[in-house]
């Protein structure tokens, strides 16, 4: 048997980088490989319902790059965010259960999808972390006391509400409970979407002030957490405004991520084949548009993961015949000079997907797993005709 090549300091930072949108600190996390420091990672989810490809896809193909690079990898299933989010009715014992129940087996199918293995994903539970745990509480505190209160209340869109909306206090608990899981927790690689930026942005802000639960090289000196946002996939829907103008492309795209709550723009980890085809075959995919196309987003970031990624784009002679795609940008480049017709390329992006996710919709077959799918579906049902 031979031994796995052991990755160099800049092999393991690509590894880390590919397909994210930013690493803020990332001259500090170059020396922290090169120094051999212990790097733990984590990325938090409010348990809220059905994953689609946005977290079981996109965050779990950054987890699984992470763990090749040999980062210790931890998914932080946030009860006690969704509780005060509002998140399956606001049943904290229901939050529970599908958290370490539906949401927990979803996470580690979706890895499974991915190539990764399962079975070295850390998995933490919010009210486990809590419970008579001073040190938490004392973090949270110590955090609050070195943010303004403004400061917190701009930070709310981290849980999807907009800035000034009005809003219960307990929400204004939320960003500093974030920020001081991170210190409890000792993690030095914080993990999420451009999301929840405002949140990984005050915990380096108070990094250096942290007397509780600071974060400490192997020197002990005081170190901030660097902290690294994956790309929002795009929902499948139609923007409001069209063409979407330039300056406002950033502020629309967060707003037309992919969503859970609208759930024909979305595509689940447990969707049946027939199902993909409908919704991708549905999708805004404007002919030669490369710029603010869900399908070419999808491709990019879901199926052209790593250098071994292609796309067979199946058609007859008369239109090109068949044609394989080794890298996202000859994709890009075809689909922009209008060789590849849109219909075409949903096509293969559905057959690609549901190729990906073979794994999950086998993993969600098992008794077991799939009664806790059924009654977290049960739940959202309920929680639905309550909230009417």
């Amino acid at each position: 048997m031979t031994k796995e090549k052991e990755l160099s300091v800049e092999e393991k930072f690509e590894l880390i980088k590919r397909n994210t949108e930013e690493i803020i600190g990332e001259e500090e996390l170059k020396g922290m490989l090169k120094n051999g420091e212990k790097i733990k990672h984590y990325i938090g989810f409010e348990i809220s319902g059905k994953i689609h490809l946005g977290t079981g896809l996109m965050c779990m193909s950054k987890v699984k790059d992470f763990m090749d690079a040999g980062v210790e990898c931890s998914v932080f299933l946030a009860d006690w965010h969704s509780w005060i989010n509002d998140k399956l009715g606001g049943d904290r014992k229901k939050i529970k259960e599908v958290a370490v129940g539906y949401f927990k087996e979803g996470l580690k199918a979706s890895l499974k999808s991915l190539g990764g293995d399962p079975e070295k994903l850390k998995f933490v539970l919010g009210s486990e972390l809590y419970h008579n745990n001073d040190d938490y509480w004392a973090t949270m505190i110590e955090v609050s006391k070195n943010t303004s209160l403004g400061r917190m209340q701009r930070s709310i869109t981290i849980m999807g509400r907009k800035e000034g909306e009005s809003i219960d206090f307990a929400k204004l608990i939320y960003p500093p409970m974030q920020v001081a899981d991170i210190f409890v927790q000792g993690i030095i690689m914080p993990h999420a979407g451009l999301d929840q930026r405002k949140a990984q942005v005050i915990a380096r802000d108070v990094a250096m002030k942290m007397k509780i639960s600071p974060l400490l090289n192997k020197k002990k000196e005081l170190i901030k957490p660097t902290a690294v946002h994956h790309h929002l996939i795009l929902g499948l829907q139609k923007p409001s405004v069209w063409p979407v103008p330039k300056e406002k492309l950033q502020e629309l795209w967060s707003s037309l991520k992919m969503s859970k709550s609208i759930p024909s723009s979305a595509v689940f980890i447990t969707d049946e084949p027939k199902e993909i085809r409908e919704k991708i075959n549905r999708a805004f995919c404007p002919e030669k548009e490369t710029e603010f196309n869900p399908i070419l987003d999808w491709a990019k970031y879901l199926i052209f993961q790593n250098e071994e990624s292609k796309l067979l784009i199946e058609r007859p002679e008369k239109f090109g015949g068949n044609i394989t795609f080794n890298d996202y940008a000859s994709l890009k480049k075809e689909y922009g000079t209008g060789k590849l017709h849109p219909l075409d390329l949903k096509k293969a992006v559905a057959e690609k997907l549901i190729e990906i996710l073979e794994p999950a919709r086998k993993h969600f077959s098992q008794p077991r797993v799939k009664k806790m799918k059924e009654d977290m579906e049960k739940l959202l049902i309920t929680s639905a005709v309550l909230h009417k």
